[in-house]
């Protein structure tokens, strides 16, 4: 990888009001490219807002479409990339929470959601592929909330090849100092046994539609160790240098870099071994 500068962007998305929430986004870029930021990710479900009513699919909308024109518009205007949520419309019987990565060039990608939360499930489509993307010349791996708590998504990513893992959030409740303590029991382990950066952050306040989000980001090193954190509500930029040495650092490390000494032989019980789902 190279050096990057990056930023996980924390802010408020109000239900179906993609003009404000794409207004806002603007308006964020427009600081980040001030402070020389290169990549800027934005929470799950941003441009659309988080909810599970139904009437949420009523703003989805195909990808590309109106807002990824948008996003690549914006991502040409402040000469960076960006990393957004909404929610995809495939068909009437599909539509999928999604994260697209845009970059100045007009590259577009798309990650779809894969494990959805058991409320999540009676709304939306599940993807079905879990694939890195190049962004800004890093090769990057996405999680989308409720994902985080999967190890074997981090560890796909990782022998794919990933370097940066970026885990974009909607998740409400708690308090901001309460939420980071939770995020901190799971989420470095992802960084640490894959030897990968990682960058999560939350939506922030209240979307006006019953729920209140704790904002809430962190930037970790390959070795799970903090470079950048805040928390709190309202929209908040949070930036930190990824540096390529810091990475080949760990993984040129004979017993601090575990992925290539995995013995995949003993793995295969596992699958048979899964409790029923209810």
């Amino acid at each position: 990888m190279r050096n990057l500068t990056i930023a996980a962007v924390s802010m408020t998305s109000l239900v179906g009001d993609k003009p404000a929430n794409l207004a806002r986004m603007d308006h964020l870029l427009s600081l980040a490219a001030a402070a020389r930021v290169e990549l800027v990710c934005f929470p799950e479900l941003g441009i659309t807002g988080y909810s599970l009513h139904p009437d949420l699919l009523q703003v989805a909308e195909p990808i590309p479409g109106p807002s990824t024109g948008l996003l690549l518009a914006m991502a040409r205007r402040y000469n960076l990339a960006i990393v957004a949520g909404l929610v995809e419309r495939e068909d009437a019987d599909h539509h999928f929470v999604s994260q697209v990565a845009v970059s100045p060039t007009g590259s577009l990608a798309v990650y779809r959601k894969t494990h959805l939360s058991p409320m999540e499930q009676k709304l939306f489509t599940p993807g079905n592929e879990l694939q890195t993307a190049t962004i800004s010349d890093v090769l990057f791996g996405i999680l989308l909330c409720y994902e985080g708590h999967f190890p074997e998504l981090s560890t796909i990513y990782a022998l794919q090849g990933a370097e940066v893992l970026l885990v974009p959030h909607a998740s409400p409740g708690e308090a901001p100092p309460d939420r980071l303590t939770r995020w901190l029991r799971y989420l470095p382990a992802r960084a640490y046994d894959n030897s990968v950066f990682l960058v999560a952050l939350n939506q922030s306040g209240d979307n006006l539609n019953g729920l209140i989000f704790p904002g809430v980001a962190f930037i970790l090193d390959p070795k799970g160790r903090i470079l950048a954190e805040w928390t709190g509500y309202g929209d908040n930029i949070l930036t930190a240098e990824l540096k390529a040495e810091t990475l080949l650092a760990v993984r040129n490390q004979t017993m601090g870099y575990f992925l290539p000494r995995r013995r995949v032989d003993m793995y295969h019980p596992i699958q048979s071994a899964l409790p029923p789902q209810k």
